[in-house]
C-alpha cells in the first residue's frame, strides 16, 4: 500500500468546487481546506507507487482549478 500526502493550491475562487471534484476520487481518503501556503491538503492511498502516480497525473494534476501541487510520499 503506498500513501502521499499531497499540498494544493488552487485557482482563486474555485477551492470549494475543487475540493467537491477530489471527494469523488476513491483514492482520496482525506481531505483538508486550509488557510496559508497552500489551500487544500490531500491524503492519498494507492495499491503502488505506480498507481499513485497515475492517479496524481490522470485524475487530480489534471484538474484545471489546480495552479500547483507538491506530493510527498509516506513511507
Amino acid at each position: 500500500m503506498q500513501k502521499a500526502i499531497m499540498l494544493i493550491n488552487s485557482k482563486l475562487g474555485t477551492e470549494e468546487k475543487l475540493m467537491q471534484y477530489l471527494k469523488e476520487i476513491n483514492e482520496v481518503k482525506e481531505i483538508y481546506l486550509v488557510y496559508g501556503v497552500y489551500d487544500i491538503i490531500i491524503i492519498l492511498e494507492c495499491d503502488s507507487l505506480d498507481a499513485l502516480k497515475e492517479i496524481r497525473s490522470k485524475n487530480i494534476n489534471s484538474s484545471d482549478n489546480i495552479s500547483s501541487s507538491i506530493t510527498m510520499t509516506i513511507r
